[in-house]
């Protein structure tokens, strides 16, 4: 709590001479964490993208941006994290096991004893705590359970209870629904719970498989990625490093890797255009170059109509004047997508690309530009799959204006970050772990300011362990063999240190199989989520 009633008073001096230090003192920030469902580090603007994203832009702009913040690898276990605080092997969701520990609770729970109302809207994906609102602690809840179709979705419940399918051609779009709620709750907030706090947990399910968007937004990128995701790698990387997020050399293609899951049936479905490895642009045929620099077209469209859906979500948040003392957080929960799959309704291809008759995935090619400059895509724990932009923008408690922060965090670091800026301490359960996490409210005022000894990763055969400025990294395809990086000059993971220095490399390895022991032992048995002890 030092922490943030130093920075409170710091501020004082810069505040208008009309608010009362006492008002300040005692109000307590509102929350809104705004979160993207597989968006690579390079794909917005402020990231070094030419993909339109002002308003994410402005955010950036006057606040903050995190180079090295980390989420797991997927999208269930990095939202289980942020909303619990644990790694996802300590709550039975990496590889998910029904429900939770029994000691569970989750950021609207903690919270409410503050006098926060919390609001979800979108993509939830925690497993083992099936309703937002039962189970999760949320006062309203849009939920989609359908994540294979954008325009008519089948499967979505408000306040936990089953809403009618979306008919065809309703001109529904998922990314807007979602703000339309967020945007709904935010309203009744200001005319029935004004003198409360609010936390909003708005959740896309964009630019996730299948890619559809609105045909005019196609349209605004419409051949634009004929140039290949060779030269748009360049670029981004050459932004970045202008922007001064990264200082690494680009890691060039790895097109020996097929996507996880891939199924050589699945070019017959999508058609003659589609292509199973990142192989560079110039061996591409006219067709194919044609097919994917449309699916490319189609993920820009995606994260282009989300930064709009932000902005009026935005505009809403100044409109009940709640602007100046809200907490704004952008994420992604993990990197862009290798993926070649079909589901859903399956794919016509005599259907307009990115319509609801289309069911194409961003592929190993732009999914590399999408992470670029860094290794990998979604799932593995290289740097391509585990690394998010991560925007913080609070004008009444942060001073600076478009400064980078160092600062090595991850996504359990938002239950000790919003309890502390909520001046909450938690009471934990009996048989709850300490929280892992670490508030990163240091380093709203000052980089460098949040110590950790690790960072630790875990996911489908794909390890790693961060210790200070060098990484260990195992993947299944590589036959678990460890690699060690020195991140500070090779955070694109080229130059393999493990032979040089081995020592090194079997301490990190014994002390991420201590961790994992440990998380594993956290869990404990499987038992229904408690439902207990939140005043409902």
């Amino acid at each position: 709590m030092k922490n943030l009633f130093t920075i409170r008073a710091a501020l004082l001096l810069a505040l208008p001479a009309t608010l009362h230090a006492a008002d300040v003192r005692n109000q307590k920030p509102n929350f809104l964490i705004i979160l993207a469902d597989d968006l690579g580090f390079s794909d917005l603007g402020c990231y070094g993208s030419d993909i339109a994203t002002p308003n994410l832009d402005r955010l950036a702009s006057n606040g903050l941006r995190f180079t090295q913040f980390y989420n797991t690898a997927r999208c269930w276990p990095s939202r289980s994290a942020l909303l619990t605080g644990y790694h996802p092997q300590q709550i039975h969701m990496d590889p998910p096991q029904g429900l939770l520990p029994v000691w569970t609770r989750t950021l609207p729970r903690l919270l409410k004893p503050a006098g926060y109302r919390s609001y979800h809207s979108g993509k939830w994906h925690v497993f083992g705590a099936p309703q937002p609102v039962a189970d999760g602690g949320f006062n309203h809840s849009y939920k989609l359970d359908d994540h294979d179709r954008n325009f008519n979705p089948q499967k979505i419940l408000e306040d936990d209870r089953p809403l009618p399918p979306v008919a065809k051609d309703s001109g529904y779009y998922t990314t807007s629904a979602f703000a339309d709620h967020a945007i709904r709750c935010l309203k009744e907030h200001a005319e029935k719970h004004a003198a409360q706090p609010f936390f909003s947990y708005l959740a896309f399910t964009v630019p996730h498989f299948p890619l559809q968007a609105p045909p005019e937004d196609i349209a605004r990128y419409r051949d634009r990625y004929l140039k290949g995701w060779d030269k748009v790698r360049e670029e981004r990387w050459q932004n970045l490093r202008k922007m001064g997020i990264v200082n690494c050399d680009l890691a060039p293609l790895e097109s020996a890797l097929a996507p996880r899951y891939f199924k050589p049936g699945v070019l017959t479905k999508l058609g003659p255009g589609e292509i199973e490895h990142a192989v560079p642009w110039v061996q591409l045929t006219d067709e194919k170059k044609q097919y994917q620099a449309t699916k490319m077209a189609i993920h820009a469209a995606m994260i282009d109509r989300m930064d709009r859906e932000i902005g009026r979500v935005l505009d809403q948040v100044r409109a009940m004047g709640a602007w100046d003392n809200t907490v704004i957080f952008f994420l992604s929960d993990n990197g862009t997508d290798a993926t070649v799959m079909v589901r859903g309704d399956g794919h016509d291809r005599a259907a307009a690309a990115g319509s609801a008759g289309s069911f194409p995935c961003l592929g190993p090619g732009w999914s590399s530009a999408g992470n670029a400059p860094f290794r990998r895509h979604k799932i593995w724990t290289n740097e391509g799959g585990i690394s998010t932009p991560l925007i913080v923008h609070w004008p009444q408690g942060i001073a600076a204006r478009g400064e980078l922060r160092q600062d090595v965090g991850h996504v359990i670091d938002f239950v000790p970050t919003l309890l502390e800026l909520a001046g909450v301490k938690p009471s934990l359960p009996v048989g709850a772990p300490g929280l892992p996490g670490h508030s990163l409210l240091p380093a709203f005022a000052k980089d460098g300011s949040v110590a950790r000894d690790y960072v630790f990763f875990n996911h489908e055969g794909n390890r790693a362990l961060r210790m200070g400025d060098y990484k260990l990294v195992s993947a299944r395809e590589d036959h678990d063999a460890w690699e060690l990086f020195n991140l500070s000059t090779d955070r694109c993971e080229q130059h393999n240190l493990a032979a040089e220095q081995p020592d090194r490399a079997r301490d990190m390895a014994a002390r991420w199989q201590q961790l994992q022991d440990r998380f594993t032992r956290d869990a404990g048995p499987i038992l229904p989520i408690d439902k207990k002890s939140d005043g409902k």
